[in-house]
């Protein structure tokens, strides 16, 4: 029996989610804007792991923790906004800050659910949160990048490496959660 579709990230605070939010209202009821991300649901993806068997989940959860509790917490910010996709199928806030340290963070998350046997995807690390998603095969053309250039409110260190599960037309569900035990150097 599978765990469902699970994936680690880091969430911003509530007040970087106000800004985020500030910023997308002037572009929310635009023509041809996406189908928005719910504000609880946001989040920076450091691994997707997919769809896992039941069986795996104790030993991700004993894998995780131990990620967590060595890993910096960096300082990040959100700032502009871009696409993925030819059709775009997904808008995107960009992280800046310590994006390296985020990057090491995802990296050995990856190693410690391919360690419990849960394999993940060999891709660069892209850090993003998603704003919206176009249904179907995506948008033709869209200037909401340009609308969302600047940053999206104050820096912030992520306080925890959360997993948790996506199903289908339902919020995503948060199975456990682990503090990030060291504050990372500040970026500049």
């Amino acid at each position: 029996m599978s765990a469902g579709r699970l994936f680690t990230g880091v969430a911003p605070p509530p007040a970087v989610v106000r800004a985020l939010a500030a910023a997308v209202h002037g572009v929310r009821d635009d023509p041809g804007a996406p189908r928005w991300s719910d504000p609880a649901d946001l989040h920076v993806t450091l691994a997707f792991l997919g769809e896992v068997p039941g069986a795996r989940v104790a030993g991700l959860l004993a894998a995780l923790g131990p990620v967590a509790a060595g890993s910096h917490a960096p300082e990040l910010r959100l700032a502009g906004a871009g696409t993925f996709g030819r059709r775009p199928r997904v808008l995107w806030a960009g992280v800046t800050g310590d994006v390296g340290v985020l990057g090491e963070l995802a990296g050995r998350v990856a190693a410690a659910a391919r360690h419990a046997g849960v394999p993940v995807e060999d891709r660069p690390f892209v850090p993003h949160l998603t704003l919206g998603r176009w249904p179907g095969s995506g948008t033709t053309a869209t200037t909401l990048p340009e609308r969302l250039r600047g940053p999206h409110g104050p820096a912030w260190r992520p306080g925890e490496l959360v997993l948790w599960r996506s199903r289908p037309g339902a919020r995503y569900e948060r199975l456990a959660g682990w503090p990030l035990a060291r504050p990372g150097p500040v970026a500049r």
